[in-house]
């Protein structure tokens, strides 16, 4: 997990996300390419595209010429975080696209040889390694939790890329050297699954336990959504991913320096280290039962120096908002660019 006003949505439901499963299945045309494999559920089968070091697995929907949106989720999530939003989108004439991210799902590295890496430059470098396979020239980016960050990273490294920004819990960029420093004791405590994770012990009872775990966090960052088991079921199937653990584990250690990264990162990780401002126009999404580690929405806003608005989604809304309030995360997609 990550460290406007709007109307009150209702919470995430069985029968919303059937619902959209067949409005994406039957409105917007999306299939994905025929594979053997079983399709994922509520999106079919997905697509697939070699980008850099993966091959990235991919759903899809809108017409192929719409301008393009790219939703991240984060962890321990996954695409099925945007499965009622993409419909909204794709029926507005924008080609919808949520990658698995590397670690997630039917995600691939392309070798063995690859270091698991799961540092914040690199997770964003796989952004742009797709819009390159993809050929696309520029997209909005909307996401939350690690998908959040790295859309902010690109947002603020590559801005010609980026026709607009949509980010939950806001500026999410960070550095290692801004992860040394301490925390009040009440912030450190919300922080416990990273200190787990920086042990041997927590690394294998990831590796054990990782379902449990993850509707463990899904329960404390959104304290106020009634999901049932078969919406948890769903997103924990792409946690099977071979390499989830080692992407995992990888990434808080990471934060904390107790791991090293690539050399190829460490320009971007030096850039980013600046807290550079983000100049693309931005919408920062927060909800009022946040339960999660997030910033105060007055702390980050002067990062966004372009068009900027923020909005606080109400009505119990946690962590996963695109999930638990698809139609304002649909809403602040479509509403960034007017800005």
């Amino acid at each position: 997990m990550s460290p406007i006003p709007s109307q009150a949505e209702a919470h995430f439901s069985r029968r919303g996300l059937l619902a959209a499963a067949v409005a994406l299945s039957a409105a917007t045309g999306f299939a994905g390419v025929a594979r053997a494999k079983p399709a994922v559920a509520g999106f079919g089968a997905l697509k697939r595209v070699d980008a850099s070091d993966l091959n990235i697995a991919y759903a899809e929907a809108g017409p192929a010429d719409g301008p393009v949106m790219i939703l991240l989720h984060g962890w321990p999530y996954d695409i099925h975080s945007f499965a009622e939003v993409m419909p909204i989108l794709a029926s507005a004439g924008h080609r919808v696209i949520a990658p698995h991210l590397r670690g997630y799902g039917e995600t691939r590295f392309l070798s063995d040889g690859t270091m698991r890496n799961g540092q914040p430059a690199a997770l964003a470098s796989d952004v742009v390694a797709l819009m390159d396979a993809l050929g696309i020239k520029t997209a909005i980016l909307g996401g939350f939790d690690w998908g959040a960050r790295s859309a902010d990273i690109v947002a603020a490294l590559w801005p010609e890329r980026v026709r607009a920004l949509v980010a939950v819990s806001g500026y999410l960029i960070g550095s290692q050297a801004a992860g040394a420093k301490p925390l009040s004791p009440e912030a450190e405590l919300s922080w416990w699954y990273q200190f787990y994770f920086a042990t041997e012990r927590g690394q294998l009872g990831y590796a054990q336990n990782r379902e449990a775990f993850a509707k463990l966090i899904w329960k404390l960052a959104s304290p106020k959504w009634a999901f049932d088991d078969t919406t948890f079921a769903r997103s924990a199937a792409s946690l099977q991913n071979p390499d989830h653990v080692a992407i995992t584990i990888h990434n808080y250690r990471w934060r904390l320096g107790l791991a090293q990264g690539e050399a190829r990162y460490d320009v971007l990780e030096r850039r980013l280290a600046t807290a550079p401002v983000i100049t693309v126009p931005t919408i920062t999404l927060e909800g009022d039962a946040n339960g999660a580690p997030h910033p105060d929405p007055a702390a980050y806003a002067k990062k966004f120096v372009g068009r900027y608005a923020h909005r606080t989604i109400t009505g119990g809304i946690g962590h996963n908002l695109p999930q638990e309030a698809p139609k304002a995360f649909a809403r602040a997609l479509l509403d960034v660019t007017k800005l």
